[in-house]
C-alpha cells in the first residue's frame, strides 16, 4: 500500500514520534500474537497425535462450529468484526486439519504392516 508524505504532519516532530509510539504498540502486538499462535499450535499438534494414534478424524466439524460461535461472541464483546474473526479461525482451523492430515498420514505410515508370517 503507497501513501503520500506530503501531507503538513509529516514533518512536524510530534506527529512522527507518536505516529513511532503507536507503530512500535503494533509491532509489539504482532509479536505477541505470532508467539501465541505458536503455541496454540503447538497444543494442536498434540491434540493431532493423540487423534493419529486412537484413529479419530483429522476434522470435528462439531467443535468447529461451537468454536467459531465462541469467538464470534468473543470478537463481538472486544468490538472486533465477528465476520472478520470467523474468517480468521477458519484459516487457522483449516490449517491445524491440514497438519492433523499429515500427522495421521505419518502416524499410519510409522505403523509396521502386519505381515503373513507363512509368506516368505
Amino acid at each position: 500500500m503507497t501513501t503520500s508524505n506530503t501531507g503538513t504532519g509529516a514533518d512536524d516532530p510530534e506527529v512522527r514520534q507518536e505516529l513511532e509510539r503507536l507503530r512500535d504498540s503494533i509491532d509489539n502486538i504482532d509479536a505477541a500474537v505470532v508467539h501465541m499462535l505458536a503455541e496454540r499450535f503447538k497444543c494442536t499438534q498434540q491434540v493431532g497425535r493423540l487423534k493419529a494414534l486412537h484413529q479419530l478424524p483429522p476434522a470435528d466439524p462439531a467443535r468447529e462450529a461451537r468454536q467459531i460461535e465462541r469467538l464470534r461472541r468473543l470478537a463481538e464483546n472486544a468490538k472486533l468484526d465477528p465476520a472478520f474473526a470467523e474468517k480468521f479461525l477458519n484459516f487457522i482451523i483449516a490449517e491445524v486439519i491440514r497438519h492433523h492430515e499429515r500427522i495421521a498420514e505419518d502416524t499410519h505410515n510409522a505403523q509396521p504392516a502386519h505381515e503373513d508370517p507363512a509368506r516368505p
